[in-house]
């Protein structure tokens, strides 16, 4: 087999590897209401995989660079996510989706141009969390209605996840670690859902579930610095492990405590 098919052939097992992750956990949100679904949506079903194939192809401290890297960027995301929140309360999914994203796209391209620390990515998390959470939380109750499928769900979102990891594998190796950590982390998750619920069931459930899943990118961006460290000490392997538990973790912590709030 050439090289150059080996390639392809690997590149489109992962594609089909991480479209099925992300697939699967954005139906489980669409049944699971705007709390639970934003606690599926922010874990890492799309970031990590994409993750543990830039780790089959680069050393642990280009892993650890790119995770450095994307700190800020889950700041960035949730400056996306509130963008999202306030149009889509009167406006339609293209404007509110296309206005979220070019916000991402903006901020991220100018958090490029500055050389991030450890402590200043974990700032740069806690002042947006600060701002942008007390903000979104009188929009996190709306119960979801009811959501009827259309034929073209599993393969926007199956294309537009696939999309990402064939860009993020294929350059990681000429544009590096922190064009390839930032573009790792582009919310494809919550972008599928703006595009795929927001025409059905309205802007404001579909707010809910982005605005729920701010407390979940706490926890994210926690993993994104946990990530970091043990990458460089412990390997990549122990480094993703150690990240994706603190996701579980995190979540698992929020899924009980609005459990109790639900009991009193």
């Amino acid at each position: 087999m050439s090289p150059e098919l080996h390639f392809l052939l690997a590149l489109a097992v992962r594609m089909a590897i991480t479209a099925a992750f992300v697939v699967s956990a954005s139906m489980i949100t669409e049944r699971s209401g705007p709390v639970i679904g934003a606690l599926v949506a922010t874990l890492p079903v799309s970031a990590g995989p994409t993750y543990i194939f830039l780790a089959l192809d680069h050393d642990s401290a280009f892993i650890a660079q790119g995770a450095l890297a994307g700190l800020p960027v889950n700041a960035v995301t949730i400056y996306m996510g509130l963008t999202y929140v306030l149009l889509a309360q009167r406006h339609s999914a293209l404007v509110s989706c296309s206005a979220a994203v070019l916000v991402w796209v903006a901020l991220a391209f100018v958090l490029r141009q500055f050389d991030w620390s450890l402590t200043g990515g974990i700032l740069a998390n806690i002042v947006t969390f600060a701002i942008c959470v007390p903000v979104m939380q009188r929009y996190r109750h709306v119960k979801m209605p009811p959501i009827a499928r259309r034929w073209y769900d599993a393969p926007l979102r199956a294309s537009l996840v696939a999309t990402l990891v064939a860009v993020v594998v294929t350059l990681s190796g000429r544009v590096g670690p922190v064009i390839s950590g930032t573009i790792a982390l582009f919310p494809i998750v919550f972008t599928s859902m703006m595009l795929i619920l927001h025409p059905r069931i309205g802007g404001p459930p579909t707010a809910a579930v982005i605005a729920n899943g701010a407390w979940g990118l706490m926890g994210f961006g926690l993993a994104i610095a946990v990530l970091h460290v043990a990458a460089l000490r412990f390997g990549s392997a122990a480094g993703l492990s150690l990240a994706l538990l603190t996701c579980i973790a995190w979540n698992l912590g929020l899924w009980w405590n609005s459990r109790r709030k639900a009991v009193r």
